[in-house]
């Protein structure tokens, strides 16, 4: 980038909010897929008029521009795999600009780390249930931008069923409302909608008013564990059917069972065929009560072989840490290792797993696989040693099949962590022509110049 760039963005929002340093830009180059695509500077917009002047000027000059939470993604969303600008959040747009108790809505900056919002709502008896497995440091702005689901999907939904409207930038500069405070808007085209989901490749958020509901006041944890896969699929989707809706249905197969116990030596089933873990929630025992004899009679008519309700506070904690650690437990499989997160109809999550144990088979590669099943969302992971490029490459076709698969079910290919770089030579899998022209066309409507954290999503 040429220095007279770096002057004037240092004009625009000071010299203290622009680096273009090794050091900044070897950070600001990776994310979770470990792949690193360094940027030509990072800056640290102060405000909405900040981000408004740096695009517009941005997009005079043709440079890139890749908004970026927390980095927590799995697909390379916010890599800046063309180079250009990191747009970075965390030190400046970073605050809870109001919570409001009457309207049950909270407004935030795109930098608001999730967890914080929710204690932040929970101290004044209010929830925010969107959860993602990297909530202790994913942000707000990330959430949106790739629909962050997590655990208590199954029953409260995921980032988008909580987005009420945005503020946003346009490429040229603009500043555009999507959406309004109220629960009901039907005026105009769903902006919003949108915009959630893309990727930082269309506008630049600056502001989120999020939805809000009341803090139920008593919880259950409960685990099942199961002879075989199948049987515990079963109870997935047959509880889900029944009329019972559990706060969170997360599964572990045999093989990430024995990875957790033989990483954290925390007591599980190690021949177990899976596990289901659930959460229920409600205001009065009798709601509670009655969930619990519910879910303990579907589990134990598809050969439920154990049935555990959490004592107290320490053994909730202890089933959880299961789920909550699987993903670093298995790297007793292999130092590499290509993580998706494939959505199906829930009635078809047994033939999903048994179809992935066949892949498994076929390229003789270990595929364990956890995940939100409540929601029909299960994360796959197809285990190599990243020294074997021969190795390497067969995962990468088991990780085509287990795509085709996931369509071929009636499914998609992210239920949560996006396209991003990763997936997107597979989009041709789940998309028509038609359809990838269209949103093509969008894209162009929105950013002419493609200056927008541009090629993600095959677009």
């Amino acid at each position: 980038m040429e220095s007279k760039h770096i002057r004037r963005f240092e004009k625009l929002v000071g010299r203290e909010n622009v680096y273009s340093d090794k050091a900044h830009k070897l950070a600001y180059s990776y994310d979770a897929t470990r792949e690193r695509f360094e940027p030509d500077a990072v800056i640290f917009p102060r405000d909405e008029n900040d981000i408004s002047e740096i695009l517009k000027y941005c997009n005079e000059h043709k440079i890139v521009i890749v908004p970026r939470g927390a980095g927590s993604g799995f697909t390379g969303g916010a890599l800046p795999s063309k180079g250009g600008i990191i747009l970075a959040f965390e030190k400046h747009m970073n605050k809870i600009l109001e919570i409001d108790t009457k309207n049950l809505v909270a407004v935030v900056q795109p930098g608001v780390v999730n967890r914080d919002l929710q204690k932040a709502v929970e101290e004044i008896g209010l929830f925010y249930p969107p959860d993602p497995a990297s909530q202790d440091y994913s942000t707000i702005g990330g959430n949106v931008n790739e629909n962050a689901g997590g655990m208590r999907a199954a029953k409260y939904g995921i980032t988008k069923d909580f987005v009420l409207a945005m503020r946003a930038v346009l490429p040229n500069g603009e500043v555009i409302r999507a959406g309004k405070k109220t629960i009901k808007d039907v005026a105009g085209y769903n902006t919003a909608g949108i915009l959630i989901a893309s990727e930082g490749t269309l506008a630049v958020t600056t502001e989120i008013t999020l939805r809000l509901i009341a803090k139920p006041k008593l919880s259950e944890t409960v685990m099942g564990t199961f002879k075989s896969v199948n049987d515990a699929m079963n109870a997935v989707y047959k509880t889900m059917a029944s009329g019972i809706t559990p706060v969170a249905m997360e599964f572990l197969d045999n093989l990430t069972i024995r990875a957790v116990e033989e990483k954290f030596s925390k007591g599980l089933p190690i021949d177990a065929g899976a596990i289901l873990i659930s959460d229920i929630d409600g205001d009065v025992k009798e709601q509670l009560d009655y969930q619990l004899k519910a879910l303990e009679k579907i589990f134990n008519e598809n050969s439920c072989q154990n049935f555990k309700i959490a004592k107290d506070k320490q053994e909730v904690d202890d089933i959880w840490f299961a789920r909550r650690n699987a993903s670093p437990a298995l790297s007793v499989y292999g130092d590499k290792k290509l993580n998706e997160d494939i959505t199906v109809p829930r009635a078809e999550l047994p033939k999903l797993l048994s179809e992935i144990a066949k892949i498994s088979q076929k390229y003789n590669l270990k595929i364990p696989c956890f995940g939100h099943t409540g929601d029909g969302n299960v994360h796959t992971n197809v285990m190599v040693k990243h020294n074997s490029p021969a190795e390497v490459e067969i995962g990468h076709k088991a990780i085509e099949d287990v795509f085709k698969l996931a369509v071929e079910l009636g499914g998609t290919l992210s239920g949560e962590h996006g396209i991003g770089i990763a997936k997107a030579p597979f989009m041709y899998l789940a998309f028509s022509d038609a359809e990838m022209a269209l949103f093509k066309s969008i894209k162009k409507a929105f950013d002419p110049n493609n200056i927008l954290n541009p090629f993600k999503m095959g677009l």
